[in-house]
């Protein structure tokens, strides 16, 4: 047991070794109080702390912390944050926890409960100043994981299962925390050895025995006769996954190549070069497109149907597909994954002209935040601009367009109406009615989008000014 012991603290101790950190950096532990991170917590306490079992580098000291998530969902739950407390009190490792409320929402209570303790992880990280973060995953939950994807009809980026390392910006919320799991290639039945022969206490979660939850239906029905009928199919699952990972890497590949190939200065995609892509590329690419906007990824059935809406539409229809997360439009022959336009001032996308007009004063601010027209004002010097003197005298209005509203964007240039200067800016539609106008009763100064109106504009003086706009 002895040779277990060291194997197992090797393998922990040569992973840790790999990861990416800066002597002295501070390591967190996700400590539930489980058996997994329990033992988890005490190879990092024997690797890293002085003067206790063995060392990566005897001549450093690395802050050791465990970070424990209170979900609430068990009415033991406050007997586990304090039988965790007290284990890092007895290993003098510095413990935090954090509280947080599970909502049930349409991923259901797994997903939520996940999510909201990767949040507070995350917080927890930046709050002690730790930029790595090590989970107690092992070989058999990369296994359960594999099949949970299968099961759900996932593609190659589901079945490639855990990484050992990754960053995780969209769990953890904030790309500087690397998210690493040292134990992935050891089998859970090794950790159980090594629990029971240094005598490390753990928590039972009564959930785990909850066969209404699709992976603890997975640990107790199907592992055990899959383990009966294939031996080690653990190992040859993590084989398999490193297969297909191998294969999303150079699906990633193709896609950003091709994402490039179409993609414009502004972020939209040419329809012409989707159009020249075959069936499985273009998905391919679109796959990846929304997973670089950090959009959640579509499944096939829903960009099968957006794929044949783009590409049988008219030319000229201004094309818009609801995704969860983002608005898919296709204006002037390319594609934009536009963010989803929240209610402003909780008027409908359609009648902002029922807003009421804002009036405002300058008083000499560099911005001004209008959250109820969706952005900030900013007011910046310039070679021409309105006199500054005469701008802070004038009582001013914000409001959006509501038609008629004329423009003169320069002395040697016509004046027209604003829908006329957004057509030829190709500014798409829908993206107008988010444009706010400025002004003063009786007289447009500036069209977000646009530009200044020229009427008011002057080359001598001092302290000359001009608008400009940035949406939230």
């Amino acid at each position: 047991m002895k040779q277990r012991h060291a194997t197992l603290s090797t393998i922990f101790a040569q992973a840790l070794a790999d990861l990416p950190r800066a002597a002295g950096q501070g390591i967190a532990i996700a400590f539930s109080g489980g058996l997994d991170s329990a033992v988890l917590l005490h190879l990092a306490h024997d690797v890293l702390v002085p003067g206790t079992g063995t060392r990566t580098d005897p001549g450093a000291v690395t802050p050791l912390f465990a970070f424990h998530i209170h979900h609430g969902l068990s009415p033991n739950a406050d007997a586990w944050e304090t039988h965790c407390a007290a284990e890092c009190a007895k290993l003098g490792v510095t413990f935090a926890a954090r509280r947080v409320v599970v909502a049930a929402g349409k991923t259901g209570t797994e997903a939520s409960a996940r999510q909201a303790r990767y949040a507070a992880l995350g917080e927890l990280c930046r709050e002690h100043g730790v930029t790595l973060l090590l989970t107690a995953h092992h070989l058999d939950d990369q296994a359960e994981t594999i099949l949970l994807q299968l099961a759900r009809g996932a593609g190659p980026a589901g079945l490639s299962g855990m990484d050992a390392c990754n960053h995780a910006p969209g769990l953890l919320g904030s790309d500087e925390i690397v998210l690493a799991r040292p134990l992935l290639a050891v089998a859970r039945a090794q950790l159980e050895a090594h629990a029971q022969q240094h005598g490390i206490a753990r928590i039972d979660d009564e959930s785990n025995d909850d066969t209404r939850y699709a992976r603890n239906a997975l640990r107790h029905t199907v592992m055990p006769a899959l383990a009966a009928a294939f031996p080690g199919y653990q190992e040859r699952f993590a084989r398999g996954a490193a297969h297909v990972r191998s294969a999303q890497r150079l699906l990633t590949e193709v896609a950003e190549a091709d994402l490039q190939a179409g993609l414009g200065d502004d972020g939209s995609l040419a329809m012409d070069h989707l159009r020249g892509l075959g069936e499985d590329r273009r998905s391919n690419l679109l796959r990846h497109w929304f997973g670089q906007r950090g959009f959640g990824i579509p499944s096939a059935a829903w960009l099968a149907q957006m794929t044949a809406q783009l590409l049988q539409a008219r030319e000229d229809a201004n094309l818009l597909v609801e995704h969860p997360d983002c608005d898919v439009r296709r204006y002037r022959g390319r594609l934009t994954l536009a963010p989803k336009l929240r209610d402003v001032a909780g008027a409908e996308e359609d009648a902002y002209d029922e807003l009421p007009v804002a009036h405002f004063r300058w008083a000499g601010e560099a911005s001004i935040p209008f959250p109820d027209y969706g952005g900030t004002l900013h007011v910046e010097p310039a070679e021409e601009g309105i006199p500054a003197e005469w701008l802070t005298a004038q009582m001013l209005t914000i409001s959006f367009r509501r038609g008629g509203e004329r423009l003169k964007p320069a002395r040697n240039r016509p004046t027209r109406d604003l829908k006329q200067h957004y057509q030829t800016l190709g500014i798409p539609a829908w993206q107008r009615t988010r444009l706010p106008v400025v002004g003063i009763p009786g007289r447009l100064l500036y069209a977000a989008g646009i530009g200044m109106d020229c009427h008011h504009l002057a080359r001598e003086g001092d302290n000359r000014v001009i608008f400009r706009w940035s949406a939230e």
